[in-house]
């Protein structure tokens, strides 16, 4: 209980004496997980509608082989990156691994199949109540996605948090293909860990509590956006 309590004063003491280093990997941390969730939602969202309209042989596999990979493990992913982009890898040649640019590629692998199932269960159930009024009007298949996305918009906001949620809290991937080198690729995840390792459990307490915080933030703020945008309809 006293190290929580230390956990907490150190947070508080790290935020409101502005300190730099805390600031440079939050502002790192965001980078990377937010660019990554943008990447994923832009693959992912018309990925879901796409099979949530679709109709092919392999429909059901393809489906099922995507909720198989929501539960990929980040380590494999973080050693699957390692590799490719390792100096004996095929992308070796690029130097993307320890940069923030690799971290983002793993994330980016991580919540791609997360946000395409729940987008597409989302987005199947909408199909069903717009099958016929979008059949009659003759629209394209790529109509009928636009059309479901914009208005499902909601419920895919709702996918890509999770996304961002999973992607903020993520550890070992970014480990591996990041390496926690100071001011360049540490985010708040690998410094939790690495202040955990060395029995810093105070400022590991505080690092976590400040990790809870950004993300309690970044929900509240896309919620009352949503809310917003709701009583503008109305």
């Amino acid at each position: 209980m006293n190290d929580i309590w230390q956990g907490i004063g150190e947070a508080l003491r790290l935020v409101f004496s502005l300190d730099a280093d805390l600031f440079e990997i939050v502002l790192r941390s965001l980078h990377v997980t937010v660019t990554a969730v943008a990447i994923a939602s832009a693959i992912a969202l018309p990925l879901g509608a796409w099979l949530a309209v679709s109709r092919f042989r392999m429909r059901r596999f393809t489906i099922a082989a995507l909720n198989t990979l929501m539960g990929l493990p980040p380590v494999v992913v973080g050693l699957i990156v390692y590799i490719l982009f390792s100096r004996s890898g095929p992308f070796g040649v690029f130097g993307l691994l320890f940069t923030p640019t690799a971290m983002i590629i793993a994330q980016v692998i991580i919540v791609t199949p997360l946000i395409a199932s729940i987008s597409h269960q989302a987005i199947r159930d909408l199909w069903a109540d717009y099958h016929d009024l979008l059949i009659s009007l003759n629209t394209t298949k790529r109509q009928r996605i636009v059309t479901l996305i914009w208005d499902s918009r909601r419920s895919l906001l709702t996918a890509s948090l999770a996304g961002f949620g999973r992607a903020i809290g993520e550890v070992g991937a970014i480990m591996i293909v990041g390496g926690n080198i100071d001011h360049v690729t540490r985010v708040l995840t690998t410094a939790i860990a690495l202040e955990t390792g060395r029995g810093d459990f105070a400022l590991a307490l505080g690092l976590g509590f400040i990790l809870i915080a950004l993300a309690f933030i970044v929900n509240m703020t896309i919620h009352v956006l949503s809310k917003t945008e709701r009583e503008r309809r109305w």
